[in-house]
């Protein structure tokens, strides 16, 4: 089971070796499985093991002012020690950013999060890593399915829904969250 608990406004990194993992407003406490219903405890699980195995550290971020994966990758990103962010919404999609970089801008997106099958997001976490270490690495694959929107609509809407609902739109803080998980 994911536990989430906010500790408080989040400052700007200064180690090196730090990655922000960015999630959106209901991430793990109003909403606890992605479109395709993996618990996203393990999407973080993966995330984190991907990033550990390149040697660089983690730290959590909740952002409560935007649901647009972009702008949360964006904001993610200059607080990251390494200037290097991973942002995910409740949904599973995903998006590899970089502080110097505009918020639309990316170095690596996951829009389809439908087929983004659960060791990729370990791939996707070293990724990340290896950007914070300043390496340019093989872009994750990614799968492409024209249905894949059409077949998750309503889902999608549903979810959405569950994150405007946690939204603050006048929040310009960033909560720091200390995440762990329990197997039962």
């Amino acid at each position: 089971m994911l536990e989430i608990k906010e500790l408080g406004v989040s400052q700007p990194g200064t180690d090196a070796k730090e990655i922000i993992i960015a999630v959106s407003p209901a991430f793990g406490t109003g909403l606890k499985q992605s479109i395709t219903d993996v618990p996203l405890e393990e999407i973080l699980k993966e995330l984190c093991a991907g990033i550990e195995e390149e040697g660089m550290n983690y730290r959590f971020i909740k952002v409560y002012n935007s649901t647009d994966l972009g702008i949360i990758a964006a904001q993610g990103s200059k607080l990251a020690g390494s200037g290097i962010c991973v942002a995910m919404q409740s949904r599973g999609t995903t998006v590899i950013h970089q502080k110097d970089m505009v918020p639309l801008d990316n170095l690596e997106l996951f829009p389809q999060s439908p087929l983004i099958e659960l060791d990729m997001y370990r791939t996707i976490g070293k990724n990340t890593a290896k950007y914070g270490k300043g390496e340019n690495p093989e872009p994750v694959e990614i799968l492409n399915d024209y249905m894949v929107p059409s077949k998750f609509l309503i889902r999608t809407y549903i979810k959405i829904g569950s994150e405007h609902v946690m939204l603050d739109c006048i929040s310009t803080c960033f909560r720091k969250l200390r995440t762990r998980f329990k197997l039962f």
